[in-house]
């Protein structure tokens, strides 16, 4: 039987490209969310309302209410469906780690089968399950990873997801606003200045992703661009109807 070198040290080119970023911090989905729907929400409320001809006035105060509004709704609603899905996630693990308690030999022997079903010798595999199986904590994690497809160790925190949510939409929600809080009176520079900031929002999600950031920076573009388009022309009709 070959004897592998566990010591041998990585190859340079391997140890260098072999790491990988943070992919369950439970952050970067609704701060990405947040920004784009603060962005694209509250360009499309403002430009509804100002297509109805009202002041400068009911813009920015407007705006500023979808600003407020969204984010606390964005906040609330991320802090409970993580939180739901992580005391989810905890009453699993908790009929995993009774079953462990109980049933030992039957959770050693569920994992060897699980091994062999994979490709591992069946001697192998239950020797491999019966070391791994000797650690309760060990053994919950394993068959938590291996059964239910997670990590306890590496959970989602629902505040750090409502504390991310609430800034991101926040930030996004303000740039169509802030032309007019320093003094603008014409909705140009707010488009303009939203739209920049969605191709920004999309070109920056690019870097975590697999696409090009022109392409992400572009999509994002056309669909904040499309909503502020017809947004307007409802206000524009609704107003006239109105007045």
């Amino acid at each position: 039987m070959a004897i592998i070198e566990t010591e041998a040290p990585l190859h340079e080119a391997h140890r260098d490209n072999h790491t990988h970023r943070d992919v369950n911090g439970g952050w970067l989905r609704p701060a990405v969310f947040g920004a784009m729907d603060g962005l694209v929400s509250n360009l499309a409320l403002m430009t509804g309302v100002a297509g109805g001809a009202v002041s400068r006035e009911t813009i920015v105060i407007t705006g500023l209410a979808g600003l407020a509004a969204g984010a606390f709704s964005m906040a609330a609603g991320e802090y409970t469906s993580v939180a739901s899905q992580r005391e989810l996630v905890e009453a699993e693990l908790d009929v995993e780690r009774r079953e462990l308690r109980k049933h030992p030999k039957d959770e050693e022997r569920e994992l060897a089968a699980l091994y062999v079903s994979r490709g591992v010798e069946p001697e192998l595999a239950g020797e491999v399950a019966r070391q791994l199986s000797q650690d309760p904590e060990q053994a919950l994690e394993i068959h938590a990873r291996e059964e239910l497809g997670i990590d306890p160790g590496d959970l989602p925190s629902p505040l750090v997801a409502a504390v991310s949510s609430f800034g991101a939409f926040a930030l996004g929600a303000l740039l169509p606003v802030l032309p007019y809080l320093l003094g603008a009176s014409a909705l140009w520079p707010a488009l303009i200045l939203a739209l920049i900031g969605l191709f920004a929002c999309g070109a920056v999600v690019a870097k975590v992703t697999a696409r090009s950031w022109w392409f992400s920076g572009l999509r994002q573009l056309a669909l904040g661009g499309a909503a502020a388009g017809v947004t307007y022309a409802l206000g524009s009709v609704f107003g006239t109807a109105v007045g």
